[in-house]
């Protein structure tokens, strides 16, 4: 998939969250998210950060804080920011849901699969929908396995073969793992949300390794 293709599904992505974070209770906004200790507004925190970083003065500091854990680092600077109202972090979302600004260290790859995953991150404990394209969903599969240290284990998928259902997509080799794109676009990424999609030998060893979700 190219790079024109990559951000105009980063954008309708972006344009689906906001729409369903301004659908939200007061209640809803603090419902545990998919990721560990954050609730939806701190995904949606993060979400709002990504295409408008905060100044440099603002990310010396946090590094310093977090002691060059890149973890901590994001968690940090998404719970400063996840204190701005609900309406401003839709209104930020919706805003910039045609920026290409990238943050330091980044790559658009990244953000592709980084925004579908934190929409379902959200979607999914609100008993929400936002739909991903199964081939879009594969794209960002193909880059998110190749993703190790800072984010995750490097060997957290070796020995198990990934199968999709609904599109042509593979990964790896040894006992199989079969289902929908998306399910295990959020396997790859550690989340075990959508694991009763998924059928093959390759299930348990992969669950006994997914004990602690992640966190972003």
């Amino acid at each position: 998939m190219d790079r024109e293709t990559c951000w105009q599904i980063i954008e309708l992505q972006r344009r689906a969250i906001a729409d369903l974070l301004a659908d939200l209770s007061d209640d809803e906004w603090e419902t545990p998210s998919l990721c560990t200790g954050w609730r939806v507004r701190e995904v949606a925190a993060h979400i709002a950060l990504t295409p408008q970083p905060p100044p440099i003065g603002v990310m010396l500091a946090t590094g310093i804080r977090a002691r060059g854990n890149y973890n901590r680092f994001i968690d940090d600077l998404t719970r400063r920011y996840a204190k701005h109202p609900a309406a401003e972090l839709v209104s930020v979302i919706r805003e910039n849901a045609d920026s290409r600004t990238l943050p330091k260290l980044t790559n658009y790859r990244n953000i592709l699969f980084d925004i579908m995953v934190h929409g379902q991150d959200i979607a999914i404990p609100l008993a929400r929908t936002i739909d991903i394209e199964p081939a879009a969903a594969a794209a960002a599969a193909a880059h998110a396995v190749t993703i190790g240290w800072p984010v995750w284990d490097k060997h957290r998928l070796d020995g198990i073969r990934l199968v999709a259902s609904d599109v042509d997509w593979t990964h790896g080799s040894g006992p199989e793992i079969l289902g929908p794109i998306t399910a295990l676009l959020l396997l790859v990424t550690g989340r075990t949300a959508a694991m009763d999609l998924l059928s093959g030998d390759g299930v348990a060893p992969m669950t006994a390794r997914l004990r602690y979700p992640p966190r972003h």
